[in-house]
This record gives C-alpha cells, sequence and structure tokens, in this order.
C-alpha cells in the first residue's frame, strides 16, 4: 500500500484555560486524496489541522509524509504543507502581488530571480499573472484568495489544507474557486461550512463533534446522517 500523506493517532488537546479541543483524532489522508473536515464552530476542525505542521502539538502522533511531526521536525511539515487561512487578508502584506507570491520562496532561501520565477508560474496557475504589479488592497475577495494560493503554491507543497476558502467568496467567485482546487494536484484537507463546495471538490468528509470524529465517509451521506445544514 501507499503510505499515507498524513497519518494521525490518538490525538487530544487542552488549551491553557483547560478547555479540551481534541479528545483522540485518528485521521488518514492518501496521495491525491481530497477531505472535507465538517461539524460545527467549536467542534475542533482548526485546532486539529494547527497540529498537521506543528503550529499546535498536543498527546499523540502526527505524520506528515512519513516525518512524524514535533518541534524538531516541524519546519519540514510546513514545507509540505501549504496553509491557507480563512481571511486571504491576513497572507496578503506585501506592496505588489508578485512581492506577496514571492515572499515565501525568498525567505526560504531562493535567489530574486528563482523566487520571482517561482511567483510567476504560481500566478499563472491560479490565473492572475495579470495581477502582478496591482496591490493586493485593489483586489476583490475572489482574487484575493486566488493570490494567497499562488503564495502557497510557490512553496512547492505536496499538501494543501484550506480554512473555510469561500468565506467572503461571491457565488461566481466560489465557483471559479472550486474549479482552480479541482485541477491541483495535491491532496487537500478542506475546513468548511459550504455543504455544496464540500460535496463537488472533496471525495471524502470527516465529521467532527466536542473535539472527536464521529463519522466518515461520503460528503452527502454525512449530511443525511446528521441533519447538519
Amino acid at each position: 500500500m501507499t503510505p499515507p500523506m498524513i497519518e494521525v493517532r490518538d490525538l487530544h488537546y487542552r488549551y491553557d484555560d483547560g478547555t479540551v479541543a481534541l479528545r483522540g483524532i485518528d485521521f488518514r489522508l492518501d496521495v491525491g486524496e481530497n477531505v472535507a473536515l465538517l461539524g460545527a464552530n467549536g467542534s475542533g476542525k482548526t485546532t486539529f489541522v494547527l497540529h498537521l505542521n506543528g503550529l499546535l502539538s498536543g498527546q499523540g502522533t502526527v505524520q506528515v509524509c512519513g516525518q512524524r511531526v514535533d518541534r524538531n521536525s516541524a519546519a519540514l511539515a510546513r514545507r509540505k504543507i501549504g496553509m491557507v487561512f480563512q481571511d486571504s487578508d491576513s497572507q496578503l502584506f506585501m506592496p505588489s502581488v508578485i512581492e506577496d507570491v514571492a515572499f515565501g520562496p525568498l525567505n526560504a532561501g531562493a535567489t530574486p530571480l528563482e523566487a520571482s520565477e517561482r511567483a510567476l508560474a504560481a500566478l499563472e496557475r491560479v490565473g492572475m499573472e495579470a495581477a502582478a504589479s496591482r496591490a493586493p488592497y485593489h483586489l476583490s475577495a475572489g482574487e484575493k484568495k486566488r493570490v494567497a494560493i499562488a503564495g502557497v503554491l510557490a512553496m512547492e507543497p505536496e499538501i494543501l489544507v484550506l480554512d473555510e476558502p469561500t468565506t467572503f467568496l461571491d457565488p461566481p467567485a466560489r465557483r471559479g474557486l472550486e474549479t482552480l482546487l479541482a485541477t491541483l494536484p495535491q491532496a487537500k484537507i478542506v475546513v468548511t461550512h459550504d455543504l455544496r463546495f464540500a460535496g463537488a471538490l472533496c471525495s471524502r468528509a470527516a465529521f467532527f463533534d466536542a473535539g472527536k470524529i464521529v463519522a466518515e465517509g461520503a460528503v452527502q451521506d454525512l449530511i443525511r446522517r446528521f441533519q447538519w445544514d
């Protein structure tokens, strides 16, 4: 069998204020797979994904591309996993789009020429090459999301984790994002309340409740089972 891209076993996490956020999570992501994480706010989804690149560290094991994630290997996990956050403005902070997308490669040691080439290739991949010289704050919400994804793609990750990617997007932008993500070869984890989006993009879903994954299966099967909308 092909080794999983991500394998999590018996993951527990308690915040400093005593709140128990994760209660024994087991999870697997295979090569090329797209998985939606469903569940109410506060059910543990975001806490879970923050463990995948070492931003949080609880009890249990997290492996990314065969490497256990801990303090010593978190940097490697962050190269393997590209995080796309809910609010694109939290990822876009440079004066121009091209500078924003090139920032990650530059910070990782690429030469200015290499960073620029990778940034332009990533912008072309998301259909935003014409906006390279524009200021990010002049972009629409949908355009900002594409540029944020380009910034992640420029780092050449093997896995994408997207936290509520359709937030702030109008219906045409949501459909465009769905089409774009479907063309990207990386395995994906999508934290979302957008059930139509999840069903269109993902082959499988995991349903979180009170810090546990209480069910896994096809997106529509879980929606019907839990009568969740």
